[in-house]
């Protein structure tokens, strides 16, 4: 008689069948999901904006080049000024709310068949992400080529729209794609979507060899994406409210659906400590509060941090006790979600750890980066509303330190509440015990296993 396999283990163990397959029509399928819901909430957000005004009928281009940007890629200035007249200009932003959900949707799809599994070797979990990933290839490349348009740039009156008048000069300009880098970026996103979801999921079991993050991360990591995702749902709430009782509601919606987690996530790092430098000028504007764009839109770089906040508005202090209350929660997350007996000192690195991490993250997807010039000959560059400049950008070492400072002191006060507060352990399905990767991994090794228990 044969022995048993890995799913018909799994079919004892949940009492049900089989786990759901993973194969082609699965991957289509995940992939799919993951382009309809960033594409939806683009374009409802896009429409909020009123992003449907877009010259040419350009609204769908415009839409696709959100969801472009939304997993890594990279939109440029293109068009043809004619020979007299010059442009520059690019756009470096992640619309995180289009990205956010996007992740969710594709990694809450790549870990459906695994869940419930007895074991899943690292054959199986190559293969499954490998077949997304060449779906997701062949669908960056065909967002890259769809998002690109031009149309015509009015010049207006005064000294430009003379000269253009004077010499026939109508220019189109536009956004295109750049293809290998929209590609490259965009496998890079998709590689670490499944790779934290992997790592966060507790339901989903990991290869042999990796077992022991079981214990060492996957409570550390867990935690502090629901840090995240709860400091965007604190936003939207705020937002939703700010709507309701201020007005403006369209504008709201668009910031919900485009760019939320752009805004909150650097208030989070400002919450703990940290500094951004930017500025504003000309017809470029952020999807912030008022408070932030009085700030920011100065002759010279401005600097944001709580001290600079403050002296508009002194309620930005409350951004220290949000952050002291989520990060100490999520350290204490943590420590539930930990085996029995793990030190203090050992919560406190892995919350350390876990934060900068976070932190990093935030630094580098949260930057924006925009600058537009239109100039004929030599005239209005950088002036009569044809130009402008956007940026925004951490001061890393500073966010970084303090990150590292925050997640030691949650870690260290979270490490004694660990008793009261753990659950079941690191994740579910756990044997008890100091050394629970040691012992699945000796469950699961049919060869090893095998011999000792014969």
């Amino acid at each position: 008689m044969s022995a048993p396999t890995s799913s018909d283990r799994a079919a004892v163990r949940t009492g049900g069948p089989s786990p759901a397959p993973h194969g082609w029509f699965q991957a289509a399928r995940t992939v799919l999901a993951g382009l309809v819901v960033m594409g939806v909430l683009a374009a409802l957000g896009l429409w909020a904006a009123g992003g449907t005004g877009i010259p040419d009928n350009g609204f769908p281009r415009a839409v696709v080049a959100v969801v472009v940007l939304a997993v890594g890629g990279s939109v440029r200035l293109a068009g043809d000024a004619g020979p007299l007249a010059g442009t520059r200009g690019g756009l470096t932003v992640m619309p995180l709310s289009v990205t956010l959900a996007g992740a969710l949707v594709m990694a809450a799809a790549f870990l459906r068949p695994l869940r419930h599994r007895a074991v899943a070797g690292a054959p199986e979990l190559a293969g499954w992400a490998a077949r997304i990933a060449v779906l997701w290839l062949a669908a960056l490349v065909g967002l890259a080529l769809a998002a690109r348009q031009t149309f015509p740039v009015p010049l207006g009156g005064g000294t430009i729209g003379d000269i253009g008048q004077l010499f026939g000069v109508s220019p189109r300009v536009g956004y295109t794609t750049d293809l290998p880098q929209t590609v490259g970026f965009g496998l890079l996103w998709l590689a670490g979507v499944l790779a934290i979801a992997l790592l966060v999921s507790r339901g989903v079991p990991l290869p042999a060899r990796l077992l022991r993050l079981q214990e060492s991360l996957r409570p550390a990591a867990y935690a502090v994406v629901a840090l995240l995702l709860a400091y965007v749902a604190v936003g939207a709430v705020i937002a939703l409210v700010v709507a309701a009782t201020r007005g403006h509601p369209a504008q709201t919606l668009a910031v919900i659906l485009l760019g939320l987690p752009n805004l909150v996530w650097p208030l989070f790092t400002i919450g703990l400590g940290a500094t951004w430098q930017g500025r504003v000028d000309g017809p470029f504007g952020l999807p912030a509060p008022h408070l932030l764009d009085e700030v920011l839109r100065t002759p010279d770089v401005s600097t944001l941090n709580l001290g600079t906040l403050a002296r508009h508005d002194g309620r930005v202090w409350w951004l220290l006790v949000v952050d002291a209350v989520l990060v100490l929660a999520a350290a204490c997350l943590m420590a539930a979600c930990s085996p029995a007996g793990t030190r203090p000192r050992r919560h406190a690195a892995r919350m350390a750890v876990a934060l900068v991490s976070a932190v990093l993250m935030i630094c580098l997807v949260c930057r924006v980066q925009a600058h537009y010039g239109l100039s004929l000959l030599g005239v209005g560059d950088l002036g009569g509303g044809l130009s402008g400049v956007l940026f925004l950008t951490p001061q890393w070492g500073t966010a970084l330190g303090l990150a590292v400072l925050w997640g030691l002191a949650a870690g260290l006060v979270a490490g004694p509440a660990a008793g009261r507060l753990r659950r079941r352990g690191g994740v579910r399905g756990e044997a008890p015990g100091p050394d629970p990767g040691r012992g699945a991994g000796a469950r699961t090794d049919s060869g090893s296993a095998g011999s000792r228990e014969g």
